[in-house]
């Protein structure tokens, strides 16, 4: 815990906070608002605090926190993990979408430790994103770190600014799926995969 809390703040420190606080209070104005006013007064550094957890995925490399295995089995087959919750910044309006992850790889000689697979989607989902790029970039993350036979990565997202602005559809789901090596070019095993992503669900 104490190894977190030094990495969270340490990731905090990158940020120019004091710019963040400074554009806030002038958003805060903008809208009519009297940035002075005892309800708002620490809303400026607030959101910099915020912003500063919520986008820290610009501070961290996963290859850095990346651990792989020999593939001492010789383990040639779909590895699946289910119901890996995200949260990210949508870039066109500042506003969150989030949802679950569904990844999948065939190893080569190597294993990623089950939790980097967890680690790949929330260093990349905390950054500003479209849900396209955040699935696109999950995938090929893995194929740096492992060089495995195929990867798939499937993300269901809720978007915000789907929800309370413009269309105003609150029920409404984006699925986006990306296959990389033998997963693109097998249609069998994007069924397989698939059919596992959904019983996961």
């Amino acid at each position: 815990m104490v190894e977190l809390t030094e990495r969270t703040h340490a990731r905090q420190e990158d940020f120019q906070r004091n710019q963040i606080e400074s554009a806030v209070s002038q958003i805060l104005a903008a809208l009519g608002e009297n940035p002075g006013r005892e309800g708002l007064l620490e809303t400026p550094a607030r959101v910099a605090r915020a912003y500063a957890e919520i986008l820290e995925g610009y501070h961290r490399d996963l290859q850095s926190e990346m651990t792989v295995f020999e593939n001492s089995s010789g383990y040639d087959d779909l590895v699946i993990s289910a119901k890996i919750d995200f949260c990210s910044m949508c870039e066109h309006h500042l506003l969150p979408f989030w949802g679950h992850a569904v990844i999948g790889y065939i190893p080569d000689n190597t294993i990623i430790g089950l939790s980097k697979l967890s680690r790949a989607v929330d260093i990349y989902a905390r950054r500003l994103q479209d849900q396209e790029r955040l699935t696109v970039q999950v995938a090929d993350s893995i194929v740096e770190a492992v060089h495995p036979r195929g990867v798939a990565v499937m993300m269901e997202g809720q978007h915000m600014c789907n929800m309370i602005r413009g269309v105003e559809k609150k029920e409404s789901i984006m699925r986006t799926i990306i296959f990389r090596g033998a997963l693109k070019d097998d249609p069998v095993l994007q069924t397989r995969f698939l059919t596992l992503a959904r019983d996961a669900q």
